[in-house]
Formats: C-alpha cells, sequence, structure tokens
C-alpha cells in the first residue's frame, strides 16, 4: 500500500510557502519527563482561554481520546497541542471524528482518568499523553479496554504492542547520523557520552549502529554532566592531534550540555576539521551553531521545511508560535482521520498501524514498529559559518527496519 498522505492538499501547498526559524523544545529527542519548554506560550495565551480546558473537537462519530497536559506541568506544550489538534480538524475539512480533550494535569493519576474515562465516553483510541510515566499510567485502561495508544514521550522503554510512540526518538536519529557518516567515507568512530539517562538511551544504540554497519569502535569514555574534562583527557589519543584514531566523534548532548564539552573540546586540542563530531535532534538549536568545536558537524533532525509551514499556519489561526511537540498532535489527528476515512471496521486495527509503508505527515515520514517504537524518515544537517544546512535531505520513504 502507497503511504497515506496525512494532510489535506492545502496544507501541502501552504506547508511549503513558510519556513520559520526554530528551536527545539527540551523534551524533543532529549531525557523525558514533565518540564516546561522555552518557546511554549502560556496556557492562557496559546489561542484563548478554550484551548486550555476540555471538551470536544468534531461532532463525528468515531470518537478518540486526546489526553494531555491543560493545567499543571506541560500546561503550555498541552493547550498548543489542543490547538494543534484543532487545525488538523479543520485541515482535514472535518472528518467524521470526534477528538475527546482530556485533561491529564501532568500526572499518571491524571493520565489513568483521563483516559479511562474517555474510554467509557466510547474513545476507541487515545493520542497522547506526553510524558513516559504518564504514558504508562494511560496505557493501564487502554489495554484493559483494547485500544490503542499513541502517545508523545520521547523514552522508548514505554512502548510495548499497542502503546505507539509517534514523537523524535533518539535512537532513529542516531542510527541516521552514523548511516550517514559512513556514507561518506567515515570508518572509525568514538564518543563521549553523559551519565544521564539520554546517554544511557543512545550509547547501546550507537554501538548497534557503528556494528551494523562495518565500522570500527575506537573508544566510548562517559562522564558526568558539565564535568567531561577527565573523559576528553582519557580519550585525547582516539580524537585529537594529527594521529588521532578516530575519524569521528559521537557527542549526544544538549544544548546546554554542549556549553561546557565543546570548549573543554578546543582547549583539549579537538579539531572538527580532522575528526568530525556527529549529533542528534537536540543540536537544532542557533547557540549551537556558534560553538567553534561543532563547525563541520553533522546532525539528524526531522526536516525542518514541514514543521515550518505547519508553524506559519498555527501562527496565523491561533497568534502564536507553536512549540515543537505541537506537530506531533497535528499528525495524530490527521492520521486518526486519515484512517477513519480510509478503513472502516480497521481504522485502528494492529495491521493499519503497524503498516511497513508507513504514513506522510508534518515532520516527514513515519512508522510504527510491533513493539510500539517508530521509525522516522530524517534529515541530516551540517553546522558550518554558524548555521545549519541539510547535506542528506529526509528520503520520502523508509528502508527496511534495522537496516
Amino acid at each position: 500500500m502507497a503511504r497515506s498522505r496525512l494532510q489535506h492538499t492545502r496544507t501541502a501547498q501552504l506547508g511549503a510557502a513558510f519556513l520559520l526559524p526554530l528551536a527545539l523544545s527540551a523534551c524533543i529527542g532529549g531525557p523525558d519527563g514533565p518540564r516546561t519548554a522555552r518557546n511554549a506560550p502560556p496556557p492562557e495565551t496559546a489561542g484563548g482561554p478554550a484551548a486550555a480546558t476540555p471538551g470536544r473537537i468534531g461532532n463525528g462519530t468515531v470518537k478518540v481520546a486526546l489526553v494531555v497536559p491543560l493545567t499543571g506541568q506541560g500546561a503550555a506544550l498541552g493547550a498548543a497541542m489542543r490547538n494543534a489538534a484543532e487545525l488538523a480538524m479543520e485541515e482535514f475539512q472535518h472528518p467524521d471524528l470526534q477528538i475527546l480533550v482530556r485533561d491529564d494535569r501532568g500526572t499518571p493519576d491524571g493520565a489513568r482518568e483521563a483516559a479511562q474515562g474517555a474510554i467509557g465516553e466510547g474513545a476507541e483510541m487515545v493520542l497522547g499523553p506526553l510524558f513516559a510515566a504518564n504514558v504508562q499510567a494511560a496505557a493501564g485502561p487502554a489495554r484493559a479496554a483494547g485500544k490503542p495508544v499513541i502517545a508523545f514521550s520521547t523514552d522508548a522503554t514505554v512502548a510495548t504492542k499497542g502503546v505507539y510512540l509517534l514523537s523524535f526518538l533518539p535512537q532513529s536519529e542516531v542510527d541516521r547520523v552514523v548511516e550517514e557518516a559512513v556514507a561518506g567515507g567515515k570508518r572509525s568512530f568514538a564518543a563521549l557520552i553523559p551519565e544521564n539517562s539520554y546517554g544511557n538511551a543512545v550509547e547501546a544504540q550507537f554501538r548497534e549502529a557503528v556494528a551494523r554497519k562495518g565500522a570500527r569502535l575506537a573508544g566510548i569514555e562517559r562522564y558526568a554532566p558539565g564535568a567531561p574534562e577527565a573523559a576528553i583527557q582519557r580519550l585525547t589519543g582516539v580524537i585529537t592531534g594529527p594521529a588521532a584514531q578516530a575519524d569521528a566523534l559521537f557527542l549526544p548532548e544538549t544544548p546546554d550540555g554542549l556549553a561546557a564539552l565543546a570548549p573543554a573540546l578546543t582547549k583539549a586540542g579537538f579539531s572538527p576539521a580532522r575528526v568530525r563530531p556527529l549529533g542528534t535532534a537536540v543540536w537544532n538549536e542557533p547557540r549551537v551553531f556558534a560553538l567553534p568545536a561543532l563547525q563541520g558537524a553533522w546532525f539528524a533532525s526531522a526536516d525542518r521545511a514541514g514543521f515550518g509551514g505547519f508553524a506559519g499556519r498555527y501562527q496565523a489561526r491561533f497568534g502564536s508560535s507553536p512549540p515543537r511537540v505541537a506537530s506531533l498532535a497535528y499528525d495524530s489527528v490527521s492520521l486518526t482521520a486519515a484512517l477513519s476515512r480510509q478503513y472502516g471496521s480497521q481504522r485502528f486495527a494492529e495491521s493499519t498501524l503497524t503498516n511497513g509503508a508507513g504514513f506522510s505527515g508534518v515532520d516527514g515520514t513515519f512508522r510504527f514498529r510491533p513493539e510500539g517504537t517508530s521509525d522516522r524518515a530524517l534529515a541530516v544537517y551540517e553546522i558550518r559559518n554558524n548555521a545549519a544546512t541539510v547535506v542528506s535531505p529526509a528520503p520520502r520513504t523508509l528502508g527496511k527496519s534495522g537496516t
């Protein structure tokens, strides 16, 4: 089956007309948990007071729950995601769909109650929650009722059969940037990885990706966040000097972490011209692009053009810029509408949701794996002259999983 086109034609046309400056929220591709995003509008300004309250979007016969934080931790993100769901319904020309918007209060108990209540009202699927602990809580009543969940957490450990993550998983980003580095001639990899949940999430994937591509692992060092100097010293012979053993250095750090790591690398004599730095989507911020140690670096991320078009339409509709996670709500509602229109009673069946060809959304092509994680078609960007430009566009189709 060909990929399902989630956007209405008007959406696709408008999406190419806008390209706004982007900065990834802290919860994209990074450690998962309740927090406030820098670029998220407060609930009372994210489309007006109605955006911060539960309710219904649409009057169709097919009911789906949208469980997001509208109060408590993450309320600004939840309000924007509710707005994005409304935008998706409008641009899909009001499908036979009814979105039951429910507030999880930013807590596991709230998520469990929200999911259970919505399912009791006839919801056939749960979209959300956003945070890992809340996804696990909402999955309980959904699983008991035999209803699938499409959640927005970046923590792959909460994915399971019937609980699918429509998010930016760092594992996909690691695979993509390693793949492109090998295609570009890199054969020997090293890594400096922080001792935190994000570092733990990506280390195993990095080792596996390097081995799968037939490349060499020259060395890996871990360090306490904010204190990379000792780890850099232990790796000096591998990553510095004309006789450096590695030709690529993986640095899975947040912008805040890079503020300490990059200068320490420069002080140790690291040259990005000799050893190419590699990163993930959390690098997609202008302050990262200005770091001398990262000039020539590559990182994998969703193609920014798609989100730029969505952000322009969101701005025009609600009068504020959306946080990065808002596109996940938009794509989940668009997907729900498309499947409901095309597949009838099998609209949310496992075989439908895990179709290997995947689906096309604002952030490019994606697909759900049977175990609940997802694959995304990602672009690779190069940092040069304080900016990031595409060196390898996101593919339009996804290859075989795990290759």
